[in-house]
């Protein structure tokens, strides 16, 4: 069977995308991974899309995982895409779904608003005790104040340009859905003009949340594309 890799989002961890290998693993040979500082893992230094990427492709070397289809939610399709203009060898596609590709400052300033831990524990205790327990034994809020530093670095200097995309050589499939509110159709239509072998699709009735994301339909387009 093919392979496909699930990479998770920020402030995230793999088990949310179980639902989705379990959908997939009818067809696919599956693996999750979890970021360093996710889901339980040791906090390293500093939180980047550059190390992120680093760290899969590592990853990937270490269980001699070739020609791949790298599914990533969120942040982790930028990761994806970061990693195959960096370290394009190990990559075959890559599926992104809900990846937030506009990046400045403006936008880094919105988006950390709501990695606040002191508001989130005042006004959604019950997400501030899912994020304690996804994270644990980490310091959730240290992951949220990690997670806003690399962003506000993103903002400043995004990790993706045009040129970066016009040099992504694999075939890849951007997934928006139509009622996510944090990424927008412009933003990704932007990079799927500039990404030589792209692909796109709206996915009908679907928010940005990945708990609310119909893993069959992505397993769908998934099949149809890999």
């Amino acid at each position: 069977m093919k392979t496909i890799v699930l990479l998770h989002g920020a402030i995230g961890a793999a088990s949310q995308l179980q639902p989705l290998a379990d959908a997939l693993s009818v067809h696919y040979t599956v693996h999750l991974l979890n970021f360093d500082g996710h889901g339980g893992e040791p906090l390293p230094n500093e939180f980047s899309i550059a190390h992120f990427a680093a760290q899969t492709a590592q990853w990937l070397q270490a269980h001699q995982l070739q020609s791949v289809t790298i599914v990533g939610y969120s942040m982790g399709g930028y990761v994806a895409l970061y990693m195959a203009r960096h370290w394009p060898q190990p990559v075959g596609r890559i599926i992104t779904l809900g990846t937030k590709f506009q990046w400045d400052e403006p936008t880094a300033a919105r988006e950390t608003q709501m990695l606040i831990p002191e508001k989130i524990e005042q006004k959604l205790p019950a997400f501030a005790e899912t994020l304690r327990q996804r994270h644990a034994p980490q310091d959730w809020k240290q992951v949220l104040h990690q997670t806003a530093a690399m962003m506000r670095n993103m903002g400043a200097q995004p990790p993706l340009g045009t040129e970066d995309y016009h040099n992504i050589a694999c075939p890849t499939l951007l997934m928006l859905g139509d009622r996510d509110k944090m990424v927008t159709t412009t933003e990704t239509l932007h990079v799927y003009s500039h990404l030589p072998q792209a692909q796109l699709a709206i996915l009908p009735g679907t928010p940005h949340p990945i708990e609310q994301v119909d893993a069959s339909l992505v397993t769908y387009m998934v099949q149809r594309f890999a």
